[in-house]
């Protein structure tokens, strides 16, 4: 079976959950996770949606590292355009020196975000353009040699923090090849461009001093239970809430009425609430058994080299439940 040995967590902040509860929820997660035997989890940024916590992937993660031992901690990743990228190598450089070779670095283009917070951000609109060359700013201040001469990362240089290109477009698959880094595709919630993505990925790419050969990752959603049953209420319950953060206003970004669960329902149905379901269809939904087998079945279709898994039930204590029979599944535990 493909390897599935990751998780990405959102820190997803559920019905009537405080930020610190959905926090230690995330600390709970990684625990789990590493007691059944993970490798990696990764945190993403977002910013100002209700619904997701993880708007600091780097304090985060040093939260995360002070209560786990062994597995593996980074982002899924940072947004650079929102940094400097001496500000991010400062914060994996340290989050490294703290917890060495555990802490990894997952780069996007995108804001994580709508463009009034982008403006909140003191983000420029143009920074996007620039992401290639400051990603290899990056790279410098975490190596043992800047590219920006009488400018060093303290503490980063010298770390050589991993780094890898996230995208669910043929940018970042291309610019991962370019430089040689590893590629993750968001298939999670952008599917569409998946197959061609990482196909581009691997004709292009160019062996580097991190990598020699392409590595390739893809997510999956992952909704794990004791019974059919229990899984097909989560998933539903999930897909309900996911037309609300996307089709109600004050749902996601900006301000507004939250949408009731009847009026979800109702958008369900609509083409509007159904372009959002499939924007997460690849989902492994059910028992044990049934997500061994969706796994090995996304697994071949994706074409990935390995899997990372976004586990999706409702409440906290759901997916910790999740996490550990997915690693069954997955033949960890």
């Amino acid at each position: 079976m493909i390897r599935t040995e990751s998780i990405l967590d959102l820190a997803t902040v559920a019905r009537g959950q405080s930020h610190a509860e959905a926090l230690k929820g995330s600390i709970d997660l990684a625990q789990t996770a590493e007691n059944v035997g993970y490798q990696r989890i990764w945190y993403a940024e977002h910013h100002n949606m209700n619904s997701i916590a993880s708007s600091a992937p780097a304090v985060l993660i040093a939260a995360v590292g002070a209560h786990t031992e062994r597995i593996k901690l980074g982002s899924g990743g940072v947004m650079l355009p929102n940094h400097a990228p001496l500000t991010v190598a400062e914060q994996f450089g340290t989050l490294a020196n703290l917890y060495p070779g555990r802490i990894e670095l997952g780069l996007g283009r995108a804001p994580g975000t709508d463009q009034t917070t982008m403006r909140a951000l003191r983000r420029d609109h143009r920074a996007a353009d620039t992401f290639p060359q400051d990603v290899q700013e990056l790279q410098g201040y975490l190596s043992d040699e800047t590219r920006i001469p009488g400018i060093n990362a303290i503490p980063g240089r010298g770390t050589h923090v991993p780094l890898y290109i996230l995208g669910s477009s043929l940018f970042g698959a291309q610019l991962a090849a370019a430089l040689g880094l590893p590629y993750a595709f968001a298939s999670h919630f952008a599917p569409d461009a998946m197959l061609e993505a990482i196909a581009a990925y691997r004709e292009q790419f160019r062996p580097s001093e991190q990598l020699d050969s392409p590595r390739a990752f893809a997510t999956l959603n992952v909704i794990a239970a004791e019974t059919e049953e229990d899984a097909k209420r989560q998933h539903f319950q999930t897909r309900r809430n996911l037309v609300k953060r996307f089709l109600g206003r004050g749902a996601g970004p900006g301000e507004g009425r939250r949408l009731t669960d009847d009026e979800a329902e109702m958008l369900m149905d609509t083409p509007q609430g159904r372009h959002v379901q499939n924007m997460f269809r690849h989902t492994a939904v059910g028992t044990v058994a049934q997500v061994r087998s969706q796994i090995a079945e996304f697994g071949e279709f994706s074409t990935a080299d390995e899997l990372i898994v976004a586990h999706q039930s409702p409440s906290v204590a759901e997916r910790l439940r999740s996490v550990e029979l997915t690693a069954e599944a997955a033949g960890l535990s």
